[in-house]
């Protein structure tokens, strides 16, 4: 790839909003095509359409819109197309892609295999049982002696994951699964895992099959209410870099989880290439457990990341699609926090068709970038069109700084039913001032 690529980001979430308008600042870049977008791709911002950089949405087959649009390189946001197959099919038409095989994308795409391969490879996960049929469930959950974590095997779009409370939830969640009920296929074979304490970080790293470079740690909200009250939820707002992981521990996290599944997925014949999300639990005795692999950037994870990279993103990408990535990156001294809006009724039954306002005032907001991600156009307004709205980004030198930011955002956007947590980086922020 030289000078003036044309990139081409398929999905149509906030995440992929983040990385299409990351991709279109880099120098190397002058034209993002999004497939098949949100009102947030549909053009470049004014100060970038002022440099002749350009944005565009398309729709269509995302492997025919690529080979159409003879882009440089293709960048996958969700995982559903990555565990089926996308990556090999653009790569079999010629297009260099940032994601991973479908042999690879099975650290995602699978549970058990994620387990499997976990335990070959001495990456610690938690004690773990795999359960196919109802009639083992009684004698699986027999075996733990606090309520287990219930995990679909497939993928669920981030829901396949229940916390029991207790055993009886436990047992309810499991056979709603087994039956097909609840996930279809995805949940006819599902994994009982013992619940671990301590807090729970996320890791991303680029790879290009046999390097790799790691990103700042992250650290997620997933239930729906503040003080982590309410249901789970595909993620209600994020900030980085922690300062809860510290460099020792990055350094055993590089080590002991992403250098193990890159050197493990090589060994295996399946060299893992684009980016490898870790989500873990750090024990109160500062002991790293793996809980998740995924193929692909986190969302709202994506948010944060994109604002702290000081670097060409797609010559990052590029270089790892192509197996030539250098093993330095270039990161802001900055703080990144990210605070999701979500639509009525969310996460059970999101309320479509709401008139959203205020975005112009929230991007204002110094340091802002406002994400779609449920969103539509409608004739001149944009409404509501999924659960989890928008992601309201603020990057300042502090985190303090950032959150004041992002949440003058968040209160300049206003639609009905509006919801959001008004806690995001509140913890670490009380821990600093303890």
């Amino acid at each position: 790839m030289g000078k003036n690529r044309r990139i081409m980001v398929i999905g149509s979430g906030g995440r992929e909003h983040a990385l299409a308008l990351r991709l279109l600042e880099s120098d190397s870049v002058g034209e993002v095509i999004v497939c098949p977008g949100n009102p947030g791709t549909e053009a470049a911002p004014p100060e970038l359409a002022d440099r002749g950089k350009v944005m565009r949405n398309v729709g269509g087959d995302p492997t025919e819109a690529a080979v159409t649009s003879a882009v440089d390189l293709a960048v996958v946001g969700p995982e559903a197309p990555l565990c089926a197959g996308l990556a090999d099919r653009l790569g079999d038409r010629g297009i260099a892609c940032f994601g991973p095989s479908e042999l690879a994308a099975r650290l995602e795409g699978s549970k058990e295999f994620m387990k499997s391969f976990a335990e070959r490879h001495g990456i610690r996960t938690a004690r773990h049982v795999v359960v196919r049929e109802p009639g083992a469930l009684e004698a699986a959950l027999d075996g733990f002696e606090a309520p287990p974590v219930v995990k679909a095997d497939g993928l669920c779009a981030g829901k396949g994951v229940v916390v029991a409370r207790d055993f009886d939830e436990a047992r309810q969640a499991a056979l709603g699964m087994l039956s097909g009920e609840r996930f279809g296929a995805a949940g006819t074979t599902l994994v009982l895992e013992e619940r671990l304490i301590g807090f729970e970080t996320s890791v991303h790293a680029i790879c290009d099959g046999k390097r790799w470079v790691v990103l700042p740690p992250v650290q997620d909200h997933k239930r729906l209410l503040d003080a982590d009250h309410g249901p789970n939820t595909g993620g209600m707002g994020t900030f980085a870099p922690t300062p809860r992981v510290g460099g020792e521990l990055m350094l055993r996290i590089e080590r002991d989880i992403i250098g193990r599944a890159v050197q493990g997925m090589a060994e295996d014949g399946c060299p893992f290439r684009g980016c490898l999300f870790a989500g873990l639990m750090i024990s109160p005795t500062g002991e790293v457990v793996l809980l998740e692999f995924n193929v692909r950037f986190g969302d709202p994870e994506t948010q944060v990341l994109m604002g702290l990279i000081d670097a060409d993103l797609a010559e990052l990408f590029g270089a790892a699609a192509q197996g030539r990535l250098m093993q330095k990156l270039s990161l802001r001294q900055a703080h990144a926090l990210c605070v999701v809006l979500a639509a009525a009724g969310y996460p059970d039954n999101p309320r479509k068709g709401d008139v959203i306002a205020g975005l112009a005032a929230a991007g204002a907001v110094p340091g802002v970038r406002v994400y779609h991600a449920g969103t539509r156009r409608d004739g001149g307004r944009v409404v509501t069109a999924g659960g989890r709205v928008l992601g309201v980004t603020a990057v300042a030198d502090s985190m303090k700084l950032a959150r004041e930011h992002a949440y003058r955002a968040v209160e300049a956007i206003d639609f009905a039913g509006k919801q959001w947590r008004g806690d995001i980086g509140l913890s670490v922020l009380s821990e600093a001032a303890s």
